[in-house]
Parts: structure tokens; sequence; C-alpha cells
């Protein structure tokens, strides 16, 4: 016995139906508490099957069983059959009601392993039968054996029957134009709504959504593998020639192809420079492509993008994105990024979970934006301001509660708190809303993300009429183009100086060290610190918090949190935790505080010119204080600011300067031993400083035993020439520091008097203009 179904029920397939609207089709009979309902349905005599009835053949009969169902209300399919004993052929069948019998819950995938979403209980033990058997093996002609009209559950009326599995099929004309549409760059949901407008309704059309993606999928599927043995080819020939090259071919349980993951060597190589933050662009899933290509990628050293690897997608259940992120992953030496950004897609973000546990996920705010056309397309007919006022709620707020005020601010407007797709939304709102992003590194060099999608790194190259034969052109010439324009903008960033606006000695560093692109958006920020007032609010001893304000903006207003020891300062608006760059609130307190360099922890290698050099610069935001007393611009800033309290305390009587002289004596005697136990260790171990924190044990070691040599040798003389010479050295740098705040208010001086020029300038204009007029 076999057990072929005619069609397979999907779980929605259970419809609640109002009695009274099918009682024209049933003879509902008395219902009492031992006896059950049966529902009998009503139909011509000619179009219900008898006993005895014949038929040509067995699909016949099949067909004649479920354009009967149709008729009635219910779906059926193949319970079972018997075959000849003497060359195995079909002797008998039984079409069943899909309802028939009862799910087998002692299977062996129910006791196995738990069912994450379970189905819905759709057979229910109904009777409703026809069995035909074939009548004579000469003329093959098959005979109604048996009918069982009575069903124990309630039948579909007539506007609902289309949606039940057994009569929804796509008709040849169908197909012919879901072909032509697709073609033409359109989505299965356009299509629908196509074929829905030229049938004239979703009941006429005889099959769903569902049906029409799935035989998009199949179609693609049948042409797509011959494409994947052309690429396969083509990618073990760039193996053959690049040794770094690497790719990986998915291979299914039935033997079939599956995903294709590749990557090159200069990709790998800016992964392991810019892949703090990666895009898995699946652009192409809305039809803008006909390739089912993705790229990852990121952003360089110059705000470009760089290229991480491709995928040829080909399954896009949660297990194929799993296998092809698991596979790219491996390419780049298990290194896990410490965000990602995706479409807004359950199955990717499901996929991330599992194999970017730690990372953050992002979803595409462009891509919601985009897919609000299409959700709320009726609401933005009918008020079309809601789209303007869907972005300000997203992108305007800066605060967690400035934007749930507004969001449910905007659901009320607009009457919208019921709809189950804004309802989705917000349940996700930590993935897309910005405000809620802030706190993590996307490397973003503003606030709105990039604006075209999340700007495909091959736009340009490939379109929706590029073929696999074209692509592998296409492919190449895109990454050699790419790489043209990294190379001009390092040019441009070595050979060509950038025009200084100030002349802050924090400005003339970052023009130095960033790229020429950054800089440009550091500089923005340094000159938008004029406008800015820093107060101090609070201060504990070690952390002081400044409330950073417009003038005459009181009531939009920032905060910072100072360290002054350790120079680490953090800012509300989170600019640097988002992008890598020091805000203008944060390098208002460093103005007002006498910082005049930017601490290195605050420079990120990544934005820098030497970002794909061996040389260590900086940490990432999270580990940043870890190595912030390297930097020689910090440790004369921290011992010049202690200095200063030491020497404000020690002249304030006779008796404080001689036992601070005592002090300063001692401790350069200790300073002095250190410097030129120091100075052997470098020279011992035979590194630059540079490598000096490679062997950091081992020159630890020769220093102590330098230390104790040096020690055991000094000579009262020698002590005192030491503290001598350190005098001079704590003198030079009370001198330095006197340097500096001149400076300093020499710039704010000049500062000052071009604001007061400017403000001539405008009386005179305004003088001017009222005697013209």
């Amino acid at each position: 016995m076999d057990d072929h179904a005619l069609d397979f029920e999907a779980p929605d397939d259970k419809i609640e139906i109002d009695c009274a609207s099918i009682d024209h089709n049933l003879e509902i009979p008395t219902i009492s508490a031992d006896v059950p309902v049966v529902y009998v349905p009503q139909c011509e005599a000619e179009l219900e099957p008898l006993v005895g009835m014949e038929f040509e053949s067995e699909e016949a009969a099949k067909a004649f069983y479920n354009s009967y169902a149709r008729r009635v209300g219910f779906s059926t399919r193949v319970s079972s059959s018997r075959r000849s004993r003497k060359d195995g052929a079909i002797i008998q069948r039984s079409f069943v009601c899909c309802k028939e019998g009862f799910r087998n819950m002692n299977e062996k995938r129910y006791k196995e392993k738990e069912v994450k979403r379970p189905r819905m209980v759709t057979r229910v033990g109904c009777k409703a039968t026809m069995s035909v058997k074939m009548k004579g093996e000469v003329d093959g002609r098959w005979v109604v054996t048996g009918f069982v009209r009575e069903h124990n559950h309630e039948l579909v009326p007539p506007d609902q029957v289309h949606s039940l599995r057994s009569h929804r099929q796509i008709s040849g004309a169908a197909k012919t134009l879901i072909d032509t549409l697709q073609a033409g760059g359109l989505g299965p949901r356009r299509i629908m709504s196509a074929l829905v407008k030229e049938y004239g309704g979703i009941s006429k059309v005889g099959f769903t959504l569902v049906d029409c993606r799935n035989y998009i999928r199949n179609i693609k599927h049948k042409n797509m593998e011959g494409d994947i043995e052309m690429l396969v080819d083509y990618l073990r020939q760039k193996g053959d020639d690049d040794p770094n090259f690497f790719y990986a071919v998915q291979r299914n349980e039935d033997n079939t192809t599956g995903n294709v993951v590749w990557t090159d060597g200069m990709a790998r190589i800016n992964y392991s420079c810019f892949g703090d933050t990666v895009t898995f662009d699946t652009t192409y899933r809305s039809n803008r492509y006909k390739l089912p290509f993705v790229p990852f990628t990121g952003v360089n050293h110059h705000g470009q993008p760089v290229l991480f690897g491709c995928v040829y997608l080909v399954d896009e259940t949660e297990g194929g994105f799993v296998w092809l992120f698991k596979a790219w992953l491996g390419a780049m030496s298990g290194k896990h990024p410490v965000s990602i950004t995706t479409d807004h897609d359950d199955i990717i973000r499901s996929a991330i979970t599992q194999v970017f546990p730690e990372a953050r996920h992002r979803f595409c705010k462009w891509h919601i934006f985009k897919q609000c056309q299409e959700q709320l397309s009726l609401v933005l007919l009918q008020f079309p301001s809601f789209e303007a006022d869907f972005h300000k709620c997203v992108n305007l707020p800066e605060s967690i509660a400035d934007f749930e005020t507004c969001w449910l601010s905007l659901l009320d407007r607009y009457a919208l708190r019921d709809n189950n797709w804004l309802q989705s939304l917000y349940y996700a709102r930590k993935q897309w809303v910005p405000i809620y992003l802030r706190d993590s590194f996307f490397a973003e060099m503003s606030s709105p993300q990039r604006s075209d999608s999340i700007n495909s790194y091959f736009d340009g190259y490939v379109n929706a009429s590029t073929t696999l034969g074209q692509f592998f052109k296409l492919y190449e010439k895109a990454l050699e183009s790419r790489n043209e324009k990294e190379v001009k903008a390092d040019y441009d960033t070595m050979n060509t100086a950038p025009l200084l606006k100030t002349p802050s000695p924090m400005e003339k560093q970052a023009s130095g060290l960033y790229t020429r692109k950054i800089f440009t958006r550091f500089q923005e920020e340094l000159l938008g610190t004029l406008i800015f007032m820093a107060t101090k609010t609070d201060d504990d001893g070690e952390v002081t918090t400044f409330h950073i304000a417009k003038y005459g903006e009181e009531h939009k207003s920032y905060y910072v949190r100072f360290n002054v020891l350790e120079k680490k300062a953090s800012c509300s608006c989170q600019m640097f935790e988002f992008s890598g760059l020091l805000c203008r609130h944060v390098l208002a307190v460093f103005r007002v505080t006498n910082i005049l360099t930017l601490p290195m922890p605050y420079i990120l290698k990544r934005w820098t010119r030497n970002a794909k050099s061996s040389v260590v610069l900086d940490h990432h935001p999270g580990d940043m204080v870890a190595g912030y007393l390297e930097s020689h611009t910090v440790r004369y800033t921290a011992l010049s600011h202690e200095a200063l309290k030491f020497v404000k305390e020690g002249a304030k009587t006779a008796e404080t300067f001689e036992f601070a002289m005592a002090a300063l004596q001692d401790a350069f005697t200790e300073v002095l031993h250190a410097t030129k136990n120091d100075k052997r260790c470098c020279t011992v171990n035979g590194h630059a400083m540079v490598n000096f924190r490679q062997g950091s044990s081992s020159v630890s070691n020769a220093c102590n035993e330098i230390q104790g040599s040096t020690s055991e040798q000094s000579s009262e003389d020698d002590r005192d020439q030491q503290m001598r010479d350190l005098t001079n050295e704590l003198e030079s740098a009370r001198q330095t520091c006197d340097t500096y705040r001149a400076n300093l208010l020499q710039v704010l001086k000049e500062i000052e008097n071009h604001k007061q020029q400017l403000s001539v300038k405008v009386n005179s204009v305004k003088l001017s203009l009222k005697d013209v007029t």
C-alpha cells in the first residue's frame, strides 16, 4: 500500500465559516450531545459521484472527484492504492477529503526532536471518500466502487474555495504571463496584483501568492543548474591564478548544488583592516537584478565601499544562510565583525544569530522605508503627509523617550495602532531605529544612513539585464575600478595638504593622521565647537560632567563626562561609538580644558593614512583606554597637569616650598634612573620602540638587571647633578605649558577679533541696504 497525496495541506487551510453562509448547501441534522454533527453537501445529481459510474482512466476519475469537491467546498488527496500481483500496476485507488484520518504523533520526527514551528492540526477523521477500481485489463476503464458523501466538518463557501490546496493550479496561460512579467523585473506581489486585475478577482486566478513564488523559484532553480557549473569553472580558474583565492560550494542532501561563496586575497586583506562592520547586500531580492548575487561589503579608510566576498545565492532557507555565513567566516580566519547590516528579513536574522551571536545586527533603514511604500500604500494614498512624518519620527529623535512618544503620536494621528506591519517594526525597533544603535560601531560618518539602500558595491556594473556570462567581465571591471578609486584617494591624501581653517594644533595633528575624506569630516566637527558653550555641571574629583549647548538653545543640549587624568570622554550623542570620530561636543570640552591635541585612543587606525600598515596606532572604541599611556602627548599633558597642581600648593608658604623642593629632588633622582634604564633596555634588545611592546617581558627583565647595577654604582655627585637636570626639565616643562597657554589665548583672541570684524561687516551691509531703500 502506498499513500500518495494528491496535495499537501498548508497549516492555514482550516477556515472557520459561519454556518449561516452555507445553509443552502447543507442538510444539518438536529444536534444532540450524543450524536456528532454531520455535514451533507448538496450538488446536482449528474455532477455527484455514484457507485457504478465509469471513467476512461484513473486521472479522469481523480479530476471528476476534485471538480465535485470544488463545487461543494472541500479539498481532496489520494489516500491509498492497490497494485496487481502480476505486473505491479495500480488497479485500485481511494480519493478522500483532505481532513481524512488523524496525524500520527508517534512519527520519528515528532519523537526525536522538538518541533520549533508545529503545524496546525488539520485532519479530523472525516470519512468522505470515493473509491475506484479498474474494471478490466482489456479496456482499462475505471468504475466507482464506493462513495461516502457525509463530512464531519464545515465546508468552505464558494468565495474561498480557491484557497484550498487541491484547487490551486497555475494554468499554462498564467505561467506564460508570470514568465513575461518576471522577466520585466516585477516581483511576486506585483505579478499577483496584475493577475488579479487581469482575471477579475483573486478567486478567479486559481492560485495564491505562495504558489506564484514557488513557481518562480522552481523556474530559477532549473535555469541555475547550467549557470552554477559555469560559475564553478570560473572560480576554479581564479583559484589556480591566485593562491589566496577561496571558494566553497554547498551540496544538498539530494546531491544538488546550493549556494556558492568566494573571496580573493585582496578581499581578505581588506577584511583584516576594515572588517569591524559588514554589510550583506541582498538588493537583488527586490528583482533589481536578475542574478541571485549577494556581496559582503564594508567601508575603507576613505569612506569608500570595499569588497569582503561574494555569494551566488540559490538556497534562501535558514540552513542555506547559516551555511554561507559559516563558509565565509572560515575564509576570514574566523574573525567576527563587530556589527552587520542586512535587509529586514526574519530568516537572515535567525541565521546571523546562530553564526554571529556577538555581532550587533542592524536592519537597513532604507529598505524598511521602501517596504513602507508597499505595505502602507493605501495609507499613503489617503494621507500624503504620512511618509514625511514617518521619516521624521525615525530620524529626528535624540533620545529613546523622544522616539517612543513620537511613535505613539504618529500611530494615533493616522489611526494605525492596529496595523500589524507597523507593530512588527516596533517590536524590532532596536535593530533599525538609529537612536537604539548609537552605542555600536557601524563606521558611518553621519547620523543618517547612506541614502541609496545599502549602497551596493556593484552599482553601475550589474543591472537587471546582466546575465552570468556577462557578469564575470563586469565583476572584474568593478573590482578594478574600485581599486583605482582607492589608489587615487591614497595618492591625494599623501601628496596634497588639506586647507587648515584654524591655528589649532589639534587640526594640524589630525590633518597629518587622517585620510583626506575623514579629515574633512573631523574638520567640520572641530569648527562646530565654536558655536557651542561647555558649562561644568558636576565634578566628583575624578570625572567632570559638562553641559554642552548652542548659545540661546539650552533646551537642546548634550552631556559630556570627562576623566581628566585618563583623558577619557564620553558624549550623550555617542558619535564616537557609532562612527569612530569625535563629536563637536567632546571637542568643545577639550577646548575648555586645554587639551590641545587629540589623545591617541581617539584616533582609530581604520580611519588613518596607514590603516593598511602594521603600525599599531589605536584600539577599537570598546578597548580605547587600554593603551592611552603609550602616547607621548598624553603622558606630557598628564604630567604637566599634575605638576601645576603641585607648584600651586607648594608655593603657598615657605614651609610647603621647602618640603616641595625636597620632594622634587627625590622624585628627580628616581625619574633619572628610570630614564637611563629605559634607554639601555631599548639598546640591549636591539629593537625599535614599536617592537618594544612585542618583547615586553624580556625587556622588563633586562631593565631590572640594569637598574640594580646602576643604582649600586651611583655616587652622591651624580645624584646632585641629576636633581639639577630634573629641575631644569621641570622648568622647561613649565615654560612649554606657558607657551601652549599663550598660543591658546592668542587663538581665542583671533577668533574674537574675527567675530568682531564679521559683526562690523554685517552692520555695514545693513546700513547700505537701508540707504538703498
